[in-house]
């Protein structure tokens, strides 16, 4: 799949180069601060802030390994590294009264942030194409169908205003997951300030567009990464159910709309007939994976005491994953949804199938308010659903039952009940219905 992603950009945030940029800016941050308080020389600060600039290449990663496979330890590690890169008498003054999750529970928000702007990007994109391809069939009447099964009409620029309505809120999810994310802590090993000025944390957290923990054990409490992760898994299952449709739509039986079938494209070695709904099945597919590490972010929330690293190995794996395929799912979707096939009459055939029996409802109704007929409303119900039975075991259509039928005829008139099997009525509201949606 990496080979093949379309958006490098996210891939590239989890990479080891950018991690190291993130650690050295606050390093950096936190040394300007002591500065400002006067616990560390300008002349100091002027070396150490040699390194702002300093562009990490692949023999630095390498030799930080190999520092990491000696001391077990990645900050020190890296902490080691930098210090050797600027005289030592200023070089003590790097990671002074941090601990190391300090660096990495503030690294880690700088890049969720990144990645969450990458994610609203590709939602706002999406929203886009929804709005167009509903507005492009809003008067494309279909059947509506619950339980798999013929309800009533809709059209098909409805289906696209309910799944726009949906990223909307996905939308507003992912934002607020953004902001509860985005928080950082440079308190010390239990979160006390106990060798910190906590003024530290406020010039460090204000430089790097962070809000501070406001009260912190070791790291960054994992409610906040729980909520993160099961938005994103949120998403993902919204995304799924829209391709999910679109595959039900594709079925052979159906076949109302289709991914778009590339020149050249092949759909099975051996069968050179198919066209198989690739696209949406790998979506659905993807989006298990993210609500699984969703579930993994949740069992990470409860953690030993002060702090444990059960969390961190997971996070290590959870973290880019569900970011990239999130990400890779949003844009795959919006761009087959962009080229999506639609199938008008397809759908105005298959609205025909049942031959009316789907405006059984308003024919119910209908009698319902009619005066005069001396019986209940069960009894009507029964009395339509037997002339439905007739017409699903095949006898003739139902709406050429329902004129035969001379109880009903005695009440309406040929003229009226071909007016109760006009779709249109059914889709009337479907200006209201925009307008609250886009409006």
């Amino acid at each position: 799949m990496i080979e093949r992603y379309t958006r490098p950009e996210m891939g590239k945030i989890w990479e080891p180069k950018r991690r190291f940029e993130t650690w050295l800016a606050i390093e950096i941050a936190a040394c300007e601060a002591w500065e400002s308080l006067l616990k560390i020389s300008k002349t100091d600060l002027e070396v150490i802030k040699l390194l702002e600039n300093y562009k990490f290449t692949d023999s630095d990663i390498k030799e930080i390994s190999g520092i990491e496979e000696v001391t077990k330890h990645d900050v020190i590690s890296f902490v080691t590294f930098m210090q050797k890169r600027i005289e030592a008498s200023s070089a003590r003054f790097i990671h002074m009264g941090l601990t190391s999750s300090d660096v990495l529970d503030t690294s880690l928000a700088l890049l969720l942030v990144e990645a969450s702007d990458l994610i609203i990007t590709d939602i706002k994109k999406l929203l886009a194409v929804l709005k167009r391809r509903a507005f492009e069939f809003k008067e494309t009447i279909m059947i509506g169908r619950t339980h798999g099964i013929h309800a009533e009409p809709i059209t098909f620029g409805h289906k696209l205003a309910v799944w726009h309505e949906e990223t909307k809120r996905n939308l507003t999810r992912m934002e607020e997951a953004r902001k509860i994310i985005a928080v950082g802590k440079i308190s010390g090993a239990v979160g006390t300030f106990a060798n910190l000025d906590p003024r530290v944390e406020e010039i460090v957290m204000k430089k790097l567009g962070l809000v501070p923990e406001p009260a912190a054990t070791q790291i960054v409490q994992r409610d906040r990464h729980a909520q993160f992760f099961t938005t994103l898994a949120v998403i993902a299952s919204s995304v799924e159910k829209f391709a999910l449709e679109i595959r039900h739509l594709q079925r052979t039986e159906v076949a109302e709309a289709q991914e778009y079938f590339s020149p050249g494209q092949k759909g099975s070695s051996s069968m050179p007939h198919k066209r198989n709904p690739i696209l949406s099945e790998n979506i659905d597919g993807l989006a298990r994976i993210v609500r699984a590490n969703a579930v993994a972010a949740l069992e990470n929330v409860a953690l030993w005491h002060e702090r444990d690293i059960s969390h961190s190995s997971v996070e290590r794996v959870i973290v880019p994953d569900s970011t990239i395929l999130l990400d890779f799912i949003l844009t795959r979707f919006t761009n087959f949804m962009d080229k999506l096939v639609v199938y008008p009459d397809r759908m105005k055939r298959n609205l025909e199938l049942t031959g009316g029996l789907i405006y059984s409802q308003r024919l119910m109704t209908e009698l319902i308010n009619k005066t005069g007929m001396g019986i209940t409303r069960d009894d009507i119900y029964e009395h339509v659903q037997s002339i439905a039975k007739k017409a699903l075991e095949g006898e003739t259509s139902f709406i050429q039952l329902v004129k035969e039928d001379k109880k009903i005829s005695s009440f309406l008139p040929p003229k009226r009940i071909e007016e109760i099997f006009d779709p249109g009525w059914y889709v009337r509201h479907t200006d209201y219905i925009f307008k609250r949606v886009f409006s």
